[in-house]
């Protein structure tokens, strides 16, 4: 398969799957993962930019032949495929600003929850989205042959390119649209982000009262199998679900002193309950 890069950079008009030269702005954990990942797969990382030359350095340590630089001038970019948006959401926009890709470029940027629309008002390049979904911390590995990649770009010879680049490193690629991808983002927040936190909670319950974590090791792995494997709120279990007024009330009153926690405890044993009712008003009324 053969995709169109840098036309106007005086490269070929097509170049092969593998491999492509990848500039990498930003050396967070996205970049880290997305680099050593790329690499991997024989694509070659050119250069990683940070705000901090040291951590550009730490990320480009990791790396065959990487360069690193800071991110205080983005006017002398070197001559990519791909250019690699790897920051923060709130620092995305200024970053695209700043920076001035050579004509021609694929420049993508890596969130969940930006439109492809942010990469605009810049002359003579082309632009999509690369996001892996998947949490990511510096010091755990992922293997993202099992992550699903979701892409975009307006432009079929750039979603070509980025299936090629995606399809190197995953098992799953889909294209999605940036409505799609911010609805994907959101289901995300609640199955990741909210799930750690509580879980974090729960620790901390324990630990308070001088109990060892691990207790739940066991409870917590099998629930999570049970969800992958079930209708998730068809296998809920819990005093809510049973209904079990004496203890709901009991667990909000130890947590009298974590009026947040309390919050919580209360909503959510709220869904749930509100989510039984409506599983229970949906199924079809037999005839007596």
């Amino acid at each position: 398969m053969f995709c169109q890069l840098n036309p106007l950079l005086n490269m070929p008009l097509t170049a092969p799957e593998l491999p492509l030269k990848i500039t990498m702005l930003g050396s967070g954990n996205v970049a880290t993962h997305l680099s050593l990942a790329f690499e991997k797969a024989g694509h070659e990382i050119v250069t990683v930019y940070s705000r901090h030359l040291a951590h550009a350095q730490e990320l480009a340590a990791k790396l065959k032949s990487a360069a690193a630089n800071t991110a205080t001038d983005f006017t002398t970019l070197p001559t990519s495929h791909i250019y690699c948006l790897c920051v923060t959401d709130s620092a995305l926009a200024e970053v695209f600003r700043q920076a001035k890709f050579p004509v021609g470029s694929i420049v993508v940027h890596t969130s969940g929850s930006l439109p492809l629309s942010i990469l605009e008002n810049q002359a003579g390049i082309r632009t999509g989205v690369f996001y892996p979904i998947q949490t990511f911390s510096k010091n755990q590995e992922v293997d993202l042959t099992q992550t699903p990649i979701a892409v975009e770009a307006e432009i079929p010879e750039v979603t070509a390119c980025l299936n090629v680049l995606a399809a190197s490193v995953s098992r799953q690629v889909v294209v999605l649209s940036s409505q799609d991808r911010k609805t994907l983002h959101l289901a995300a927040v609640f199955a990741c982000n909210f799930t750690n936190h509580l879980l974090g909670i729960s620790q901390e319950i324990l630990k308070n009262k001088g109990l060892n974590p691990s207790l739940l090791q066991a409870l917590v792995s099998a629930t999570l199998n049970k969800a992958l494997i079930h209708n998730h709120f068809s296998v809920q279990t819990g005093p809510a679900i049973r209904g079990d007024a004496n203890v709901i009330q009991q667990q909000i009153q130890q947590l009298e002193m974590q009026p947040v926690y309390q919050a919580i405890y209360e909503v959510i044993s709220h869904s749930i309950q509100e989510k039984a009712l409506e599983r229970i008003a949906s199924k079809p009324q037999t005839k007596s």
